[in-house]
């Protein structure tokens, strides 16, 4: 396997996961040497693989997860995080979702954007395009920060 490839696949996994997605995974790729449009590409697209699974399937693994003691709190937690992000979103309803998965802060991003518009049931027709545009908005703005680090950097 070639090395850009191994990097890719890397590159691709650090993006579908919570917490790292694109905002860890984009600098880390053009900072590995992978061509910036390959990258920003990849993030994106990989980022939001798990988005339709979670808008889907969050509910009823929270709920099942509700019903085992020993997973009780993790669901909680879980929720709870959702739920605190929500207030944003019920404010600003369609914009909120955007905003909230565009400004590349902790407990922001893909994940939590799905999560919230799983929480407040919006169909995924309206919820992954919105989530999509704010990945990509968030990606444009990780890309620029991580272009200009390098250039000052090296």
């Amino acid at each position: 396997m070639s090395s850009t490839l191994k990097l890719m696949f890397q590159c691709a996994f650090m993006a579908m996961v919570p917490v790292i997605e694109l905002r860890g995974a984009l600098p880390w790729g053009i900072t590995q040497g992978l061509p910036v449009p390959l990258a920003y590409g990849l993030c994106v697209v990989c980022n939001m693989i798990p988005v339709p699974f979670i808008l889907l399937f969050i509910n009823k693994i929270l709920e099942w997860m509700d019903g085992h003691p020993t997973l009780r709190p993790i669901s909680q937690w879980i929720e709870e995080h959702g739920h605190k992000k929500l207030e944003k979103y019920q404010k600003y309803h369609m914009l909120g979702l955007f905003l909230l998965v565009a400004i590349p802060l902790p407990g922001t991003g893909a994940w939590t954007g799905a999560l919230v518009a799983a929480l407040t049931k919006l169909p995924m027709r309206k919820a992954f395009p919105m989530i999509l545009l704010g990945v990509a908005a968030a990606g444009i703005l990780v890309l620029l920060v991580t272009v200009g680090a390098v250039a000052v950097f090296g």
